[in-house]
C-alpha cells in the first residue's frame, strides 16, 4: 500500500467518511418513514390511504429510493466500523457488523413490501379479479408488513447498537459517553420492537418518547464523526497498520 492509499484509510478519514455516510442515512431514513409513509398512510384507512399513494405517486416512489439509498450507505458504514473497531476486539467488532448486515439484509427484502402497494395499483389485467375495496386492503396489508418487517429488522440493530456502544465506550476514538449513549439507544429499539410484536393494535404514540435516546444517540455519533471524526491524540494510522499486521507474516530469526 502506497502513502496516498494509506493516507485514504487512516482513522481520521474513515471516520470522516462515516459522518457523511451516517447523515445521508438519517436524512434519507427521516424522510422515507417521516415524511413519506408517515404522511401518506391513513391509521384503520384503506381506501384513504391507497388514494393518497395514487395522489403522491412520484413522493411514494421516491421514498423507496430514499430507503435504498440509506441501506447502502449503511452497508459502507458497517465496514468502516469494522475497521476502526476491530483493534479494540475482533470478535465483537465482527459481530457488531454481521448483526448491522442482518438488518440491512432484513430491510432490503422488506422493501418489497412497500413497492408493492405500487404493483397493486397498477391497473395490469391480472389484478381485476379484485375489486377496488380489496386491492386497497391488500395494498393497506402490504404497508403493514413492513412496519413489522421494519421492526424485525430493528431488533437486530438493538444488539449492534449494543455491542458498538461497547466496542467505542472502549476505544480510544470516540467519547465514553456515546458509547453509553448507544448502549442505552439499543434498549429503545429493543423494546419498540418487542411492544410491536407482543401487543395487537400496539399505536406509536409514544414512540417519540421511547425512541428519543436513539435518536440522541446516532445523532451524537453522526456529529462526532462528521466534524471531529476521533481523537487526535491516536496515532492517525494506528487501526488500519493493526489491522494490516495481520496479513504481513513475522520474520523468522
Amino acid at each position: 500500500m502506497n502513502l496516498t492509499e494509506n493516507q485514504s484509510l487512516s482513522p481520521v478519514h474513515l471516520a470522516r467518511t462515516a459522518g457523511i455516510l451516517y447523515l445521508l442515512i438519517i436524512i434519507c431514513g427521516l424522510f422515507s418513514e417521516v415524511y413519506v409513509r408517515s404522511s401518506l398512510i391513513v391509521q384503520g384507512d384503506a381506501a384513504l390511504t391507497a388514494n393518497n399513494i395514487i395522489t403522491n405517486e412520484l413522493l411514494f416512489r421516491i421514498g423507496f429510493i430514499s430507503d435504498m439509498t440509506m441501506l447502502l450507505c449503511d452497508l459502507a458504514i458497517a465496514i468502516i466500523f469494522y475497521v476502526l473497531l476491530k483493534p479494540v476486539s475482533h470478535t465483537l467488532a465482527l459481530g457488531a457488523a454481521f448483526l448491522r448486515l442482518i438488518m440491512d439484509a432484513i430491510l432490503a427484502v422488506n422493501l418489497l413490501n412497500h413497492f408493492s402497494s405500487l404493483l397493486l395499483l397498477s391497473g395490469d389485467n391480472y389484478l381485476s379479479a379484485f375489486d377496488e375495496n380489496q386491492i386497497n386492503s391488500l395494498i393497506y396489508l402490504s404497508l403493514e408488513s413492513h412496519s413489522i418487517g421494519y421492526a424485525i429488522g430493528l431488533t437486530f440493530f438493538a444488539f449492534h447498537c449494543l455491542l458498538l456502544g461497547y466496542l467505542i465506550y472502549r476505544s480510544d476514538y470516540f467519547p465514553k459517553i456515546i458509547g453509553a449513549m448507544l448502549s442505552i439507544a439499543s434498549i429503545s429499539y429493543l423494546t419498540d420492537s418487542v411492544a410491536t410484536f407482543l401487543f395487537a393494535g400496539y399505536e406509536t404514540e409514544n414512540y417519540a418518547i421511547i425512541m428519543l435516546p436513539a435518536l440522541l444517540a446516532e445523532l451524537s455519533l453522526c456529529l462526532w464523526l462528521l466534524f471531529i471524526g476521533v481523537k487526535q491524540s491516536q496515532k492517525p494510522n494506528q487501526a488500519i497498520e493493526s489491522t494490516s499486521s495481520n496479513f504481513i507474516p513475522a520474520n523468522k530469526s
